[in-house]
Order: structure tokens, then C-alpha cells, then sequence
């Protein structure tokens, strides 16, 4: 039999309280807990006990309408000429009065778009909708069922700034039936405008669990110049993201290296996607008549799902800042392929030529930009350094048609990992915290390239 999915046994259903009451309210909630049963048989309960994971959603409107494809700009909450102009858009196709600006009618429109996409039914029945009223479980459900926690939940909003309105709760995932413990994560949601959110930024640090780690997953485009975020940044022992979300990964992935280089500890989840090909890459070099053959790589290609390059550029950062390849040159082109090409310098003076190619697929994943193949050859006809990997899903299309897989010297398959959405890699990247130092130099190579532009 399949094991079933944990079921969410709720100790505390969402419940507005003010700002100042927000700790009583937890206390209260594990005080009465087992007073209330009749039979007494209820199972002991876990407090969250091991870290606190503060999460900032992207604000809704913009959320949606980037997911939608109305919006390209930067998800940072903040209403500005292309959010006008986006929402403008929505108001004319679906002939709503035309504002520019976040309306009940407008935001009904978006929202059941948004259903739709996601192939949920007419009841609604939607746990991947954004609902500020009632904060899905989702996170607390993956990362409970290895440690219990507490998450500080941060949603900014559009509209008039009413201030923050507070909320708390706490889910228990149930652990195997031969098992009466639950294990139990509390869980506070602030939501305001962006503004109201930063005003209230001084005390969010103080309901944080004293003497645990502190966790920061910003869900939203990242910004060094952001008040909020520098202020939870500064007390957060590690700062998550997904860059896989990015709108502009170029810049985006430049706003990384920049706090990188104000010694915030970053984290990325995307990069945890590449593992699998980093392993595979790194040990087709392993046997000793290939690692000399290794030098000889001066033709890279990567191809990836078109929408964003961000996993494709981190892959080449990393194997640039292996071997040492100091970037020279990069272009772009814009088509039906989106076209990086990148020239590099070895150490021996050789030039090394790289070529990711975003490839459109009729079916996108949840995963934007996932890899697809990458292939590493020289045009020395004597290396024995070809290499291609793809994934089983998308394989080599490009390279079995020009009749190059069978040349290769090494061909793998990377399997499609069931881990690789956010909330499963959270829940890993939680065991860890500081800073990584092949991320940072990965990451630090591909911003050279990026500059060269500049």
C-alpha cells in the first residue's frame, strides 16, 4: 500500500489577534491544550523547538500577474508605471473599469485566472491559490515531519495601509500510527502594505525563538536596499531563496553576489537542483585517463526550459570556477531560442567557447528553467573529454539529431527528482545554515560575466 499524505491536525485554527498579544496567544494555545479533550486521551504535542523560518511571500497582485504573464518588473510589493500598466491590461481584456490599480473586481479576475492555471476544480479547492485569510499549512507540513518550528509568515499587500493585521495558529502533522507524539509548528502571519510591513519590522526579531537558529526564506526578488530585508537579513543566520522565481535573473542574480559581498550567508534552492548533474559531470572526470583530458574542454553547451536561464548560468559558473575559465565575452540573443554565448579564458591561454540555449517546451514544469541537457567536448579530435548528460524527461534532442551522442565519450541520464519543489528542498535546506563557499564562488564567477556587459 502507498503511504498516505500526513494529515494536519489543527491545534489552533488561524486567529486574528493584535500585534502586542501575539506570544500570550501561543503560550495560551499550549496551556489549555489537553485541558479541553473530555477523554483524555489526546497525544502529546512537540512545541515548536528547533529553529524559527520567517517567510516573505511575494505581494499578491504582482504575484499573480506575473504568474499569469501580464507583468515582467521585480516582485517588491510596490506599485509602480508597469504594475499600472499591467493591471490596465487585465482591466481592458476582461472589460473591468479601468484604474490601474488593485480593485476587488480586478483582483477576482486574476485570482480565478490564476485557479484555472493551476487545473484546480469549480469548487475552489485550491491549496496553491493565495489566500491572506487563511495561510495553507504547506510549509509547516514539510518541514514538521522532521523538526517542529516556528514560522513567521510576512504577506504584503496592495490598497489603503491599514496597518498589520496578525494572525496565529499551530498544525501538527500526525506521525505514524504506531506513534502518539505529534509534532507541532506554530505559525504567525503579519499582512500589510509594504510599508506597514517595514514599520513593524523592529519587533518581528523579538518573536523569534531566543538561542535557535533563525531562518529567512524571501520569496520575493531580492533587495540589498530593502529596509525589511536588510533588517531580518541582519539577524537571520541564513538568507533562502529560489531563483528559478526570478523575473530578471541577470540582475537578480547580481543583487545575489552583491549581498554575498556584505557577507550575508545566502542560500539558493535552485542550486540544490543542480546537484544531481554536478555529481555526474564531476564523476564522469574521475576515471585517471579522463582527468587529463579534462583540461582539454573548450566547447560547453547547456540547454534548458526556455523562461529562465537562471539554473543554466549557475551551472556554468560552477564548472567555470573549477577550472579556473576567466569570462571575455558575452552575448545575448532573443528568438525562438534564447542564446547566451559566453567566451572564456583558461589558464593555459586556450579559449573556451559556452552556449546555453533556452529551448521552448510545450509542457513547463512547476520548476521554471530546468536543464534539459549539457554536453562538454573539445575541438581537440585526440581528448577523450565528450561528455553528455540529459535529463529522461527532456534528453538530447538537439545532440542525437546532429549525430553527436554517439561520439561522445560518456553518455548519462539524470532522473527527474520528485524533491526538487521549493517547499521538499526547504525542508533540507533547514538542517544547514552559514555560508557556502562553492555557491558563492559559483555565483561570483557568472556575475563576472554579467559585468562584462557593463
Amino acid at each position: 500500500m502507498a503511504p498516505q499524505a500526513p494529515t494536519i491536525f489543527s491545534l489552533q485554527a488561524p486567529k486574528d489577534i493584535s500585534l502586542t498579544e501575539i506570544e500570550a496567544e501561543l503560550n495560551q494555545i499550549w496551556q489549555s491544550y489537553g485541558i479541553t479533550g473530555e477523554d483524555g486521551g489526546l497525544p502529546a504535542a512537540t512545541r515548536a523547538t528547533t529553529f524559527t523560518l520567517v517567510v516573505y511571500e511575494p505581494e499578491e497582485t504582482q504575484y499573480l500577474l506575473a504568474t499569469l504573464g501580464f507583468y515582467n518588473g521585480p516582485l517588491d510589493g510596490i506599485l509602480g508605471p508597469q504594475m499600472e500598466a499591467a493591471l490596465r491590461q487585465v482591466q481592458i481584456k476582461y472589460s473591468l473599469p479601468e484604474t490601474g490599480t488593485a480593485t476587488p473586481e480586478t483582483l477576482a479576475i486574476l485570482r480565478e485566472e490564476f485557479t484555472k492555471r493551476q487545473g484546480n476544480d469549480a469548487n475552489g479547492d485550491n491549496n496553491s491559490s493565495y489566500n491572506l485569510n487563511a495561510p495553507s499549512p504547506r510549509i509547516a507540513d514539510e518541514i514538521a515531519l522532521r523538526n517542529p518550528c516556528r514560522i513567521i509568515a510576512l504577506f504584503p499587500i496592495t490598497g489603503e495601509d491599514e496597518g498589520v493585521k496578525a494572525q496565529v495558529s499551530a498544525y501538527c502533522p500526525i506521525q505514524k500510527q504506531s506513534s502518539s507524539t505529534l509534532i507541532c509548528c506554530e505559525y504567525i502571519t503579519l499582512s500589510g502594505t509594504a510599508a506597514a510591513l517595514e514599520r513593524v519590522g523592529g519587533m518581528i526579531p523579538a518573536l523569534l525563538i531566543g538561542g535557535l537558529p533563525k531562518f529567512l526564506w524571501w520569496k520575493a526578488t531580492p533587495d540589498p536596499n530593502n529596509t525589511l530585508f536588510k533588517r531580518l537579513a541582519a539577524v537571520c543566520n541564513n538568507v533562502i531563496v529560489d531563483s528559478c522565481r526570478f523575473n530578471e535573473p541577470e540582475s537578480d542574480l547580481l543583487r545575489l553576489q552583491e549581498l554575498v559581498e556584505t557577507g550575508v550567508p545566502l542560500a539558493d534552492l535552485n542550486w540544490r537542483r543542480l546537484s544531481a548533474w554536478q555529481e555526474l559531470t564531476a564523476e564522469a572526470y574521475d576515471p585517471p585517463h579522463r582527468r587529463a583530458a579534462l583540461k582539454e574542454i573548450d566547447r560547453v553547451t547547456i540547454d534548458y526550459e526556455k523562461g529562465n536561464p537562471a539554473q543554466a548560468l549557475l551551472f556554468l559558473g560552477w564548472l567555470a570556477s573549477r577550472l579556473e575559465w576567466l569570462p571575455v565575452s558575452y552575448q545575448n540573443e532573443s528568438g525562438d531560442y534564447d542564446i547566451t554565448r559566453i567566451r572564456f579564458l583558461a589558464k593555459d591561454q586556450r579559449q573556451v567557447e559556452a552556449e546555453l540555449a533556452g529551448v521552448p517546451v510545450a509542457d513547463v514544469g512547476d520548476i521554471i528553467g530546468d536543464l534539459t541537457a549539457i554536453r562538454l567536448s573539445s575541438t581537440n579530435t585526440q581528448a577523450d573529454c565528450g561528455t553528455v548528460i540529459c535529463s529522461e524527461t527532456g534528453g538530447c534532442m538537439r545532440m542525437e539529431t546532429h549525430g553527436g551522442a554517439q561520439a561522445a565519450g560518456l553518455f548519462q541520464q539524470v532522473s527527474s527528482l520528485s524533491e526538487q519543489k521549493a517547499e521538499a528542498l526547504l525542508s533540507q535546506q533547514v538542517q544547514r545554515w552559514g555560508r557556502e563557499s562553492l555557491f558563492e564562488e559559483s555565483l561570483g564567477a557568472i556575475a563576472k560575466t554579467f559585468k562584462l556587459n557593463n
